[in-house]
């Protein structure tokens, strides 16, 4: 990437922890909170960890604290039981993650509640939105729609391009700043555009990873505002409705 690029660090406030990255696996994975199957979830984690360095995203240490715990994790379970083990009842090495997963979870719950709740009683007095004028029924930000959602949207439209071993130089004229520009110019002319289209121009995982960056920074401003039909559905994306004149 050039300078422009390379310095670009994405910070968002509300940025997933750990523990929200293992419940997105889980979920994705279908698989029972108490059985994790923690080789498969290691190896995705560290290739979640690989996918924060490429795309420049600032990572919190606590990332890195719990791969070091899932890797000690796994190589316990990979070890034959000692003589001591056979004599003490065995333990799940799995356990205590478990525990903080389900109490992290109910924690998460309570909040998510309490914030339906109060956007309930904001919408009173408010006529619904429509789908069909345009309009998103439900706001979502990165704290409902995960960062991680949009990752793995991300993955999908980067198998558009696949990674070259050898060094690609390619000269790029459109810096983070400039997408964010194209991008609220193209929705200027169209109410909502889906999350893929966002990329039918880019032809590299550069460009890839330069317009993801501008749509996370317009997320993080507020300029946007992005919706998920259903589980696992189309990401759609609209500007902010508070920025526009009424």
């Amino acid at each position: 990437m050039d300078d422009s690029q390379t310095s670009y660090a994405v910070k968002l406030p509300a940025f997933e922890g750990p523990l929200d990255l293992l419940l997105h696996l889980i979920k994705k994975n279908e698989v029972n909170i108490y059985d994790i199957p923690i080789a498969l979830i290691t190896r995705q984690y560290l290739e979640y960890l690989d996918l924060f360095k490429s795309l420049n995203l600032a990572v919190a240490g606590d990332f890195l604290v719990m791969a070091a715990t899932l890797i000690h994790i796994k190589s316990k379970t990979l070890l034959p039981p000692s003589e001591t083990d056979e004599v003490e009842e065995d333990e799940d090495p799995r356990t205590d993650l478990v525990m903080r997963l389900l109490e992290y979870q109910r924690f998460k719950d309570a909040a998510q509640g309490l914030e339906s709740r109060e956007q309930e009683w904001r919408e009173v007095f408010h006529r619904p939105a429509s789908l069909e004028s345009g309009e998103p029924t439900d706001e979502i930000n990165l704290v409902d729609l995960s960062l991680f959602d949009l990752l793995e949207a991300l993955r999908g439209v980067m198998q558009r391009a696949p990674e070259k071993k050898d060094l690609e130089i390619v000269v790029d004229a459109l810096s983070v700043q400039e997408r964010m520009g194209l991008i609220l110019d193209r929705l200027d002319a169209q109410e909502s555009i889906t999350f893929t289209s966002l990329f039918d121009d880019d032809t590299t995982r550069l460009a890839m990873v330069v317009t993801f960056l501008a749509l996370l920074e317009l997320i993080r401003l507020k300029r946007l505002r992005i919706l998920q039909t259903e589980l696992f559905g189309a990401i759609r994306i609209w500007k902010s409705t508070s920025l526009q004149p009424s």
